[in-house]
């Protein structure tokens, strides 16, 4: 459902070519598509109900939430990009035990990473330990 663009304040983010754009992919792939899964983000994969002959078959997505490519995980960006046929279970043996679990690219959020100090983390910097001189260019 497309919002009503009188309805959304200036702060928040509304394009109505990227609504409608969504809404093209939603009627395209209600009518062409066929689900092949979910994965743990509620992202939704599909794939084209009849390819012609001769022609790869088109694969896509469509996000839960904001639209955002890095929130793909790994055994579905190998499906989308044609690597396997199937994505990868979670019994593969592609998967390792050392591996920690996929998360989206943080940056821009709260939960992205900062160094003690930054303006917008909650630390503060160590202080300097004197062992720093600033170069100064000599006068000749």
């Amino acid at each position: 459902m497309i919002p009503d663009p009188s309805d959304m304040s200036m702060s928040e983010s509304f394009s109505l070519v990227r609504r409608l754009s969504q809404l093209g992919t939603r009627i395209y792939t209600k009518l062409k598509g066929v689900s092949v899964g979910q994965d743990q983000f509620g992202n939704r994969y599909y794939r084209e109900r009849r390819t012609p002959s001769g022609r790869r078959e088109s694969r896509w997505v469509i996000y839960a939430g904001e639209p955002e490519a890095s929130k793909v995980p790994p055994e579905w960006h190998i499906w989308l990009h044609h690597m396997r046929n199937q994505p990868l279970e979670s019994n593969s043996v592609y998967h390792q035990s050392w591996q920690k679990p996929y998360q989206p690219n943080q940056t821009g959020t709260e939960a992205a990473f900062r160094q003690p100090g930054h303006g917008l983390s909650n630390e503060r910097r160590a202080k300097a330990t004197g062992d720093y001189q600033t170069w100064k260019p000599h006068d000749e």
